[in-house]
């Protein structure tokens, strides 16, 4: 079936059909070129010629011409041109014929001539469209090397841009830029040498610092450049320059810029670690185990297949999670036939870590404010095969007053998101101090609220811990703080033996000696998200009543108690005579009458009562 000719006896054709028609369009191009002999018009040999054959990039000898042989013009073929059905093309038509000539044709297997020469390959496919003669050639090749040939700089240029290249004067001290500079469009790569430059000087600031110069200015200069490069905001660019030193400021930012590696957790509800190892290993990829700290995470460096949909995946062996996400779980250390509450579980990879070392025991509360989240929950822990959680949808800030007594509690509070800048870019920019403080207020109810869900009189438990992916000091040690304070807890370790103390100190504030004992990831030192985890464990159930509180409550009633209930705050009746008071100032005299007495009628008939604890009033304040 088919031809049975023999490739290397097969008699060479002419054109074949697509180079017929492409000669068409060769026609109407040759009516756009300059004529051969032609030297009015524009010398394109000049400027196309050396650069087709000699250019190279750099700063460089720019032209090096080629020395090979000029290919000659092909001699007139009457036969050929009597073959052709394109009679009319001119002498433009034959130069661009004898590219498509018999020479470079390729037969119907695919197998070139063997008649092709050396020559032809060092010969740039412009010689068959434009003839030179040698003079033209060596005078416009001239021409080319004067015009492209580097002038020598004047004095007066490198004085100019000598603060702009290296913002160095001869000392070898970096020069700030001027005021009027800040105007123009950055330089993201001055931009960046100068950020280096600085961070030199601020390290030895006594003996490179500019004349005159503060190290404030420095530090401004600094700031903004930071933020310029790294499309940062001042806001945030800012908090990042109080919690880092300079020798780790830079390192943090880059390690923003670089996404973090991807990492799995086996699910030993159903599989062990060596056995998915080895099946996603005959899979195409390439893992490792994540950690000695971890016995169940895998780090993924590549893969041929999709890590995700993976039949392995799909059968819950395991599921994607980051390591950072781990240690949370790690330090609550469940136990089996524990009570346990996950207060913000979405999208459930801490609930399922919680399942997987309870084995399946005991009992797992999910809850989660979200309701659109909690979707992800549930197929997560069908997917994994979780059997002891149930799932709520409520505000955590109501669960000691729904349900309560849990042996165990974990908090991964919602945050500013500042640890995971990697996986959030926006983060840079729609980030601004009120933010941050919505986010701390919201994170101490919280707490407050994890910690009296708790039972303290637990045999095995009695631990809350709190976790939060930001690395801001508000959203981190102030809530500990608080917590400290308003709560019978106190701080234990967390049984992770890395990761950096937290705060003890940060700038003129002071915080409790056992925030040691938290810990703080970064991702430029351990190569995971921004976290940050505390471990609390609860010795009382009771909530103590600070000082202050109880000054708040103690109002001064004509300079003694209130003669009614006889209790440090108001009755009801106290609180109606002096909105009265209040609104009908003309009719009573607020110095000379005594409203505590003559209310006492009022307050006999209804007996003593009190205001709810909600009402809280400022310390210091009087009827009058």
């Amino acid at each position: 079936m088919g031809r049975k000719l023999h490739p290397t006896k097969k008699e060479k054709r002419g054109p074949g059909r697509k180079a017929r028609k492409q000669k068409g369009a060769e026609t109407e191009l040759a009516k756009f070129l300059p004529p051969v002999g032609d030297e009015s018009g524009k010398r394109l040999c000049s400027r196309k010629g050396p650069q087709a054959s000699g250019l190279k990039i750099g700063n460089k000898a720019l032209l090096v011409p080629t020395k090979g042989k000029k290919r000659p013009a092909p001699p007139h073929n009457s036969d050929e041109e009597d073959n052709s059905e394109d009679n009319d093309a001119g002498s433009e038509g034959d130069s661009w014929a004898s590219l498509d000539s018999e020479d470079d044709m390729v037969d119907d297997y695919g197998v070139a001539s063997e008649e092709e020469t050396d020559e032809d390959d060092e010969v740039n496919i412009q010689d068959g469209i434009f003839r030179w003669s040698s003079e033209d050639t060596d005078d416009d090749e001239e021409e080319g090397m004067e015009r492209r040939s580097p002038k020598p700089k004047s004095k007066s240029d490198d004085e100019e841009n000598g603060d702009l290249q290296i913002n160095l004067d001869g000392d070898g001290k970096l020069v700030l830029p001027s005021a009027w500079s800040h105007a123009q469009a950055p330089d993201l790569q001055s931009v960046h040498q100068r950020i280096q430059d600085i961070v030199g000087v601020l390290r030895d600031f006594g003996s490179r610092r500019e004349e005159g110069r503060s190290r404030a200015e420095y530090l401004s200069r600094l700031r903004r450049d930071l933020a310029t490069y790294y499309s940062y905001g001042d806001f945030l660019i800012g908090k990042i320059m109080d919690i880092f030193p300079l020798s780790e400021l830079v390192e943090f930012l880059e390690a923003n810029e670089v996404p973090r590696p991807i990492t799995l957790r086996t699910n030993t509800l159903k599989t062990r670690r060596r056995d998915l190892a080895q099946a996603l290993i005959n899979r195409g990829v390439n893992l490792d185990p994540l950690g000695k700290w971890s016995k169940t995470g895998l780090v993924v460096y590549d893969s041929s297949v999709p890590i995700g949909a993976t039949p392995e995946y799909l059968a819950g062996h395991y599921i994607l999670q980051g390591a950072s996400s781990m240690l949370p779980v790690i330090a609550l250390a469940p136990q089996e036939h524990e009570r346990i509450l996950d207060m913000c579980c979405a999208p459930g990879g801490k609930t399922s870590y919680i399942a997987q070392l309870m084995k399946n025991t005991g009992v797992i509360l999910a809850n989660d404010a979200n309701a659109e989240r909690l979707k992800s929950v549930v197929g997560n822990l069908h997917r994994l095969g979780v059997t002891n959680t149930i799932i709520s949808h409520d505000d955590g800030r109501h669960f000691p007053k729904v349900v309560g007594g849990f042996d165990r509690v974990l908090l991964d509070a919602p945050c500013s998101g500042t640890g995971i800048i990697s996986k959030d870019p926006s983060v840079k920019t729609n980030k601004d101090e009120k933010d941050i403080k919505r986010c701390a207020h919201i994170q101490k109810e919280l707490l407050l609220s994890a910690i009296d869900s708790v039972n303290a009189a637990s045999k095995t438990g009695g631990y809350i811990v709190y976790c939060t992916c930001s690395i801001t000091v508000e959203e981190n040690e102030w809530v500990v703080e608080y917590a400290l304070k308003k709560r019978n807890v106190r701080l234990v370790p967390t049984g992770l033996d890395f990761g950096q103390e937290g705060f003890t100190h940060f700038r003129e504030h002071r915080f409790h000696p056992t925030l040691r004992s938290t810990r703080r990831f970064y991702p430029h030192t351990h190569n995971m998200d921004g976290f940050f985890i505390a471990k609390f464990k609860k010795f009382s159930n009771a909530i103590p009543q600070s000082k202050k509180s109880k000054k708040s409550l103690l109002l001064i009633c004509s300079g003694s108690l209130c003669p009614h209930s006889y209790v440090p705050f108001p009755c009801v009746s106290c609180l109606e005579t002096f909105l009265v008071c209040l609104l009908l100032p003309i009719l009573i005299d607020l110095k000379n009458s005594s409203w505590c007495e003559t209310s006492s009628s009022i307050s006999a008939s209804r007996g003593p009562r009190e205001l709810p604890r909600q009402v809280i009033l400022e310390p210091g304040f009087s009827w009058l």
